[in-house]
């Protein structure tokens, strides 16, 4: 029997050392020069020419950042009301950082083994989301596991279902399930209800949806938008560097197919947003690389509203049972990835912190690495808590002011697109939502609910 991989049995082409020197790359930094690949690993080790991470330099770094971002956004920072509505955890890719998905053959109804899973029916998700855009939200973000039964469209189905070797395909009917998530269209319709902007179809699920076919990525995100897909998310990115992907998610599509999908998706006339997983098994030249295909993106497509560093959350995840992490990102990592995206993506004008993975005052911390977003109140989240992120599943708009008042800066509502804006005022409470088609400023959950949701507090 192979041993599987381990920490130490990583080696790779790309490795963070540069001719460039640490206080060159910052003086381009502070002076608004288009960074390279080399300049982003100087600022990302603070100096490969050492071991670790120097915290004097790193301060250095930050604050260039902070100076970029009040002088590109000022100083508001922005959050959404939304809701996650994922519809399936079953999947069977196998991605070795992933704790999100359940093995799709738990799902059939002859299974044995009882799954831990969900999916849910188009008519569940109406539900949902139509009780969240009564309470005012309005945004839906749903990303979900590659379930077997999916397909685009009554259309793909019928192909699907023609396959000679639907196993070669990934299909299984919906009759084999117990619940069936019907097609992404029917799930895209069910969940635009009353004006609410859907957020969804990663490019590897926009791959999972043309499966078996020859249609272009183009033909799939045109059916999805004449359903109601409004925006894509730009996860299933992880690191875009084949030689880490080979690691983290043999199974997943590569760089150049995540970057097919992304363009196709904006050249139909969709927003979208970019994201880094970083953290785990990849190094610092990773990350640079990484942020220049970003970059790159942007340059071609101009549709990325916002990058979203997300920092890789080890504890339930198969990296770190089967010993190829340890850990995850370290604090000082976190910073300076928020901070370089800042200054490195001189073409994204937003870049996001993450309540969810940093928690509440070291998200606050990253408004001051570059950050100006700060998320959404998301009144469902699965993804992180089932992966072991210890930071809740909601925050309310008075948790917000609270929490952006408490540094000095400017708490305001946004749309998903950033183009609608409303700043509120931290002296006249009740806070809620006034955005949404629904909205009238009332918050989202009463009191009870709040208790009944209570999380931790920091440590």
């Amino acid at each position: 029997m192979e041993r599987p991989v381990t920490e130490a049995d990583l080696t790779y082409d790309h490795v963070p050392e540069t001719d460039q020197s640490f206080e060159n790359a910052l003086e381009k930094a502070r002076a608004g020069d288009r960074l390279t690949v080399d300049d982003a690993i100087e600022l990302l080790t603070t100096g490969s020419d050492s071991d670790g991470i120097d915290r004097r330099r790193k301060e250095r770094v930050l604050e260039a950042a902070d100076r970029r971002r009040a002088e590109v956004v000022g100083e508001e920072v922005t959050f959404v009301a939304n809701l996650n509505n994922n519809v399936t955890t079953a999947c069977n890719v196998g991605c070795l950082f992933c704790n999100f998905k359940d093995a799709a053959h738990t799902f059939e109804r002859e299974s044995e083994v009882e799954t831990a899973g969900f999916t849910k029916t188009p008519a569940e998700s109406r539900e949902v989301v139509a009780d969240a855009v009564e309470r005012g939200i309005y945004e839906v973000t749903s990303v979900s596991g590659l379930h077997p039964a999916f397909a685009l469209d009554d259309e793909h189905r019928e192909i699907l279902e023609a396959h000679p070797n639907p196993k070669e395909v990934n299909y299984k009917p919906p009759e084999v399930y117990a619940t069936s998530p019907g097609t992404y269209v029917d799930q895209i319709a069910a969940m635009s209800v009353d004006g609410v902007h859907v957020h969804s179809m990663t490019p590897e699920e926009a791959y999972h949806a043309r499966r078996g076919t020859e249609w272009s990525y183009e033909e799939v995100f045109r059916r999805l938008q004449d359903a109601g897909l409004d925006t894509v998310p730009g996860t299933a990115a992880e690191i875009l560097v084949e030689e880490v992907r080979d690691v983290i998610c043999p199974g997943k599509i590569g760089t150049e197919e995540w970057l097919e999908a992304m363009e196709a998706a904006a050249s139909v006339g969709l927003g979208m947003t970019a994201t880094i997983m970083y953290g785990h098994v990849e190094n610092e030249a990773h990350r640079a690389m990484h942020l220049k295909r970003i970059r790159d993106l942007q340059d071609r497509t101009g549709n990325i509203s916002e990058f979203v560093p997300l920092s890789f959350i080890h504890q339930n995840t198969p990296l770190f049972e089967h010993d190829v992490v340890s850990g995850g990102a370290s604090t000082d990592e976190d910073e300076l990835m928020i901070a370089v995206s800042r200054l490195f993506l001189d073409n994204v004008d937003h870049v996001q912190s993450s309540w969810v993975k940093y928690g509440d005052e070291q998200g606050l911390k990253m408004l001051s690495c570059g950050a100006d977003d700060y998320m959404g109140t998301i009144l469902s989240e699965e993804i992180t808590t089932r992966a072991g992120g210890e930071h809740g599943e909601f925050r309310s708009f008075a948790d917000y002011v609270e929490m952006i008042s408490s540094i000095g800066r400017v708490p305001v509502e946004r749309s998903t697109d950033y183009e609608t804006r409303r700043v509120i005022d931290a002296d006249e409470p009740p806070f809620g939502p006034q955005l949404g088609p629904k909205a009238d400023g009332t918050p989202l959950l009463t009191d009870d609910e709040r208790a009944e949701r209570a999380v931790p507090a920091d440590d």
